[in-house]
């Protein structure tokens, strides 16, 4: 059912609870007292009867019936219409979760009309008929207490994003950079910012009613009650507003220690790149010098190889040699292993072997 509760309140007393609309504002007539309607997700014909019987702006039913509003407080004529947007925190997701609640007060009346089913605002009227002096007040006293339902909301939802920042902030300095840290620092920095956007609009608000107290002869009992709520109100803006401030610092120091880390990381890629270039060049160079010595062992060899050639075949001892009896054949056989070797040696240092 869209109609969750129904009250008719005479000097902030209950008197009667119809269980339709129709007879809601047939008893609000004999009673001359104020109605309290509290709706969840009303169909167009249900709001329209409300806005038909209290005469409330179009304008107003229309965002009624859509939802999706913004926190706001606007005046029509002797109609108050506020949009308030509840919040409470998910711990198991670590999300923050919002509602939305519009309020229309006026002369004898106020409407409720609720479009998650957080929070219950029967919590709110419960108190409220607990105090009925301050519920005689009229309806200024309930949209009072729905504000301060409301903020009061807040305080967990700010501690446990407190919580949050408190492990980003010790992970942030645990030593170990953990690139994907930047990752839940944005999505609760989003989380933050999309809180003030509900929250931020209520100071302007509740500073709006309290400058109408004199003008529309709000009672001082009322006029209090918002001056508390005003003052719960800026305290959790200003810690929000800390969070935010706390949340753009630490996505810019990770992002620093991200690039000290990434920097750090490619000097020492380019060290061991630069000692392993040099380290190649020390074997390219001892690989030369290998080869240079290679080349004069074997220039070496090559020279020393003439002489025993010709020796080793004048020394094979055959008796039909040509060269064996002649008178020069052993100063030719000289001759020619010197100017063999000294023709080689000169080849080899042509080329640069020796």
């Amino acid at each position: 059912m869209t109609l969750v509760d129904n009250g008719i309140y005479v000097d902030g007393v209950r008197v009667a609870s119809p269980p339709t609309l129709h007879r809601t504002y047939q008893a609000l007539e004999q009673s001359d007292g104020m109605a309290w309607i509290g709706l969840y997700l009303p169909s167009a014909p249900e709001l329209a009867s409300v806005a038909e019987e209290f005469d409330l702006h179009p304008l107003a039913v229309e965002d009624a019936q859509k939802g999706h509003q913004r926190a706001k407080l606007e005046r029509y004529g002797d109609t108050l219409f506020a949009v308030l947007r509840p919040a409470w925190y998910d711990d198991e997701r670590e999300q923050v979760e919002f509602g939305e609640i519009h309020v229309f007060t006026g002369r004898g009346f106020a409407v409720t009309v609720r479009h998650a089913q957080r929070p219950d605002l029967a919590m709110v009227r419960q108190r409220l008929e607990a105090e009925p002096e301050f519920l005689a007040t009229g309806p200024e006293a309930v949209l009072t207490s729905i504000f301060d339902d409301v903020v009061d909301g807040y305080a967990p939802v700010v501690a446990g994003l407190e919580e949050d920042v408190d492990e980003v902030e010790t992970q942030l300095f645990s030593g170990d950079v953990d690139p994907n840290l930047s990752k839940r620092i944005y999505q609760l920095l989003s989380q933050v910012i999309g809180f003030q956007h509900a929250i931020n609009p209520l100071g302007t608000m509740l500073n709006a009613l309290l400058r109408g107290t004199t003008k529309y002869g709000t009672r001082s009992e009322v006029e209090n009650q918002l001056r508390n709520v005003l003052d719960h109100t800026i305290r959790v803006t200003e810690r929000v507003a800390t969070m935010r401030t706390m949340l753009d610092s630490a996505l810019t120091v990770h992002a620093t220690l991200v690039s000290l880390e990434q920097n750090e990381a490619m000097r020492r890629m380019s060290s061991a790149s630069l000692a392993q270039g040099e380290e190649s060049r020390r074997l390219a160079y001892e690989t030369m010098e290998q080869g240079e010595e290679v080349k004069k062992i074997s220039s070496w060899a090559a020279i020393l190889f003439t002489p025993t050639l010709v020796a080793s075949t004048y020394g094979m001892n055959f008796d039909h040699m040509p060269e064996l009896h002649w008178t020069f054949g052993y100063p030719f056989a000289v001759a020619l292993m010197v100017g063999l070797g000294v023709c080689l040696w000169g080849i080899f240092k042509h080329k640069r072997w020796l």
